[in-house]
């Protein structure tokens, strides 16, 4: 009998091979009826299928084939690219026609959802039915990028500290609404703030949404994600919240279970999530993505240990100089949205330029040290809640790598970084997009083929926006300062 295509193609390894026995297991004794098998998208949503655990056990022989058809669509399902031309549009070999790719479980990342019926989850990687990886997926560059750090005897830990909004839904019908169309979102939900007042870590605020936060907690825990918090934020119905240090890739695979598990739990309780930067919702402020980040060996051991008198090791400086040297490029994948660059103003405790600091907010590279303190480590303050979390931390390794060969230097910390006389971040998503498309560096770690294809699909949100600006330009109809436009695009998407 002929090998299937996971064993034809060598795409599991002796570890796979196990967790795929072992996800078997736990099917047959939990009595597990439904796998949703996943993959995350160019925005970083998941997208994938519920498949009967028949057609879970063949996929881990033979993948399972869908359809490439997302990955066409900007954040509002416009047609960005047309399949049925020669070359579908992109720059890369064999994806003109809309062929199929074959989603490959990652049996490793199999969890049981807790929120749901005799369900699990399992991460996929996407191949080509040649074989090859698909050169668009966000988690294969991240991969590609860490085993470029592995080469190096390196790997990158990271932890995530996400801000979010929690409101509860004022109605749930769909009558008298627009449902949308490609290019057009549907009109967002009707929502209420779950709390009033600015304050920050207020413990009676905290408790005030407990009720909606319990279940969304209790799902995480039960997944085994490395919960550490939940925190009371700044604005009104503002969360955050932290978990504890995993590797590059279960870093991203948790960040997005984690978006994804606590938008879907909250709906189920009447409520609604949103990662979206700034909503037009009166009284609400920015939220940011910081991506705690430091390099270990082989061993785990942390290479950014300083000693005395250094506020980061020789390494560890290097590795910020790379950050920062490719920080304009990198602002598509860390800010990937038009909304998301309302962060970026002086003195919002969100970085306006290309700095880093020692213990200081202020910094785009917070520094996070003291000598001998194994925990010493980076914060990158620069993200977006709605970023992909493959291509930011991808875009982070990458960046801080190239730092690390070609020993690149940061400059002198920063006291002062918004009065820092250093190069400023793009201040829209439209310089950024300009940024990345002229870089190199990131054409070369990526691939012009993907860096050609974000491009693209970037302007297209890019020109919607400019569109609708044009045809209301008058910004006292924005609420908190945000656009209609962007709340229709951004708030219940992400």
């Amino acid at each position: 009998m002929s090998a299937k295509f996971i064993e034809q193609h060598g795409l599991h390894t002796a570890d796979q091979a196990t967790a795929a026995e072992q996800s078997l297991k736990v099917i047959e004794q939990q009595g597990i009826e439904i796998v949703r098998l996943v993959w995350p998208d160019q925005h970083g949503l998941l997208r994938g299928k519920a498949l009967t655990t028949d057609a879970y056990r063949a996929a881990l022989a033979a993948g399972n084939e869908i359809t490439m058809a997302p990955f066409f669509f900007d954040p509002a399902n416009a047609i960005v690219f047309n399949p049925f031309t020669p070359d579908g549009g992109f720059t890369v070999d064999g994806l003109g026609g809309s062929p199929n790719v074959k989603m490959v479980p990652d049996p490793g990342t199999f969890t049981v959802l807790p929120w749901l019926d005799k369900t699990a989850l399992v991460f996929c990687d996407l191949y080509l039915v040649d074989g090859r990886p698909f050169p668009l997926a966000p988690r294969s560059i991240l991969k590609q990028v860490l085993a470029e750090l592995d080469d190096a005897g390196m790997r990158l830990i990271a932890g995530v500290e996400m801000e979010w909004y929690l409101t509860r839904l004022l109605e749930d019908s769909l009558t008298g609404v627009s449902l949308g169309a490609p290019g057009t979102p549907a009109d967002p939900p009707a929502v209420a703030p779950v709390a009033r007042g600015y304050s920050y870590l207020l413990l009676e605020h905290l408790d005030e949404i407990d009720p909606v936060l319990a279940p969304i907690r209790d799902a995480l825990l039960a997944m085994g994600l490395p919960l550490r918090s939940f925190d009371d934020e700044w604005a009104p119905s503002q969360v955050e919240t932290t978990f504890d240090i995993l590797e590059g890739l279960a870093a991203a695979d948790s960040a997005a279970l984690f978006r994804t598990t606590t938008k879907q739990v909250a709906r189920r309780h009447g409520h609604h999530a949103s990662f979206m930067c700034t909503p037009a919702i009166e009284g609400f402020y920015a939220n940011g993505w910081h991506l705690h980040t430091s390099i270990v060996d082989r061993e785990g051991r942390n290479l950014m240990v300083p000693g005395e008198g250094e506020a980061l090791s020789e390494l560890g400086r290097h590795y910020v100089g790379g950050t920062l040297a490719h920080g304009v490029a990198a602002s598509v994948f860390t800010t990937p949205t038009v909304n998301g660059y309302r962060r970026r103003r002086p003195y919002s405790l969100a970085p306006d330029r290309l700095t880093w600091g020692q213990d200081n907010r202020a910094a785009m590279m917070r520094v996070i040290s003291a000598p001998g303190d194994t925990a010493s480590h980076v914060e990158n303050r620069v993200g977006d809640s709605a970023a992909n979390p493959y291509l930011y931390i991808a875009a982070q390794a990458a960046a801080g790598l190239d730092g690390i060969l070609n020993r690149i230097e940061p400059g002198p910390i920063s006291a002062d970084p918004y009065a820092a006389d250093v190069p400023q971040l793009p201040t829209s998503l439209a310089e950024a997009v300009e940024a990345l498309d002229g870089d190199a560096f990131y054409r070369k770690t990526f691939g012009d083929g993907f860096v050609d294809y974000l491009v693209t699909m970037k302007r297209s949100e890019v020109d919607r926006h400019r569109a609708w600006v044009e045809a209301h330009p008058d910004e006292s109809t924005y609420v908190n300062g945000v656009s209609d436009w962007e709340h229709r695009e951004y708030f219940d998407l992400f």
